[in-house]
């Protein structure tokens, strides 16, 4: 058939052979740390808005991204300030690293301070007011998942997550209880993941990433594994901890991110006095629904 006798519609099909259409290449996800990104979010001077973990440009995607499925940001708000929002996310997941203030959407409001953690459902006109003081959070969403897609977020009222508040003193009694665990050869780490009411049953934060505090003791290590799930571990207490990731050393430090890219084998070791924490933000949840984690030690 002539291309003058095939259809719009036919004219529109491409076939491609073996090599093109099965050795689908994308750019290499390598560790990083977002130093820079950290510094500016924390710099009085910077001024109310987002601090993006952009890197859309070696992603090569057409939409901002730190990880194909996950965007993550700082939020600064100067003191008696207000920023107005509405991500195309499912879902939106906060960590207050300095100061206080509030949180307004729709008839959920959360009055929140350092330490503090909370999830909102994505897509809807949300408003953050600092208080007396700058504040700084951290957040992380599916902005990419659904841009991906070319999808809008969940209508109002039938998001997969309603606003859930992690309260700073009910999270450190949980993580008293978490260092007290014992630990085995078989234990990937000291771990506490969050969910809520409408996530239960998954056990994820969100349908698509999990959130977790990862615990390393004075003198523990964690022993060196790998998974499928990409993450952004947030060091919320340096202690004494590094991670080695594929043999490159990455030192921690407070409230900056480090990216473990998915099937890397990865570590954390506590040599310092003190206790070590992070909190990880994982596009685990689509792994564990598509039953493809690939969990294992190295």
């Amino acid at each position: 058939m002539s291309q003058a006798t095939k259809s719009v519609q036919e004219a529109r099909a491409r076939y491609l052979p073996l090599e093109e259409g099965f050795n689908v290449k994308r750019p290499h996800v390598a560790p990083r740390v977002f130093a820079e990104e950290r510094e500016h979010a924390f710099d009085p001077a910077t001024p109310t808005g987002f601090v993006t973990l952009d890197q859309s440009d070696r992603l090569q995607t057409a939409f901002p991204a730190t990880l194909p499925l996950m965007l993550a940001r700082y939020l600064r708000i100067r003191a008696g300030e207000t920023i107005r929002t509405r991500l195309k996310a499912s879902g939106e997941v906060y960590v207050v690293l300095a100061g206080s203030g509030r949180t307004q959407q729709d008839q959920e409001r959360i009055e929140w301070r350092r330490g503090d953690i909370f999830l909102l459902p994505g897509g809807i006109e949300t408003a953050h007011r600092a208080g007396v003081e700058d504040a700084v959070l951290y957040m992380v969403s599916d902005e990419p998942l659904l841009a991906f897609e070319r999808l809008e977020p969940p209508a109002r009222g039938s998001a997969p997550v309603a606003a859930t508040h992690y309260a700073a003193a009910d999270i450190q009694e949980q993580l008293e209880q978490l260092c007290a665990r014992p630990i085995f050869d078989d234990t990937a780490g000291r771990a506490l993941n969050l969910s809520s009411a409408s996530m239960e049953t998954s056990r994820t934060c969100l349908p698509s990433l999990t959130v977790t505090f990862n615990a390393v003791l004075p003198g523990e290590s964690q022993r060196p594994h790998c998974h499928n799930a990409a993450a952004l571990v947030l060091v919320l207490q340096q202690g004494g901890c590094h991670s080695m990731i594929d043999g490159q050393r990455f030192d921690w430090r407070d409230h900056v991110v480090v990216l473990t890219p998915p099937q890397a084998i990865h570590s954390h070791r506590n040599d310092g006095g003190d206790l070590a924490l992070a909190l990880i933000v994982q596009d685990g949840g689509l792994y564990y629904h598509c039953r493809t984690m690939g969990f294992a030690f190295a």
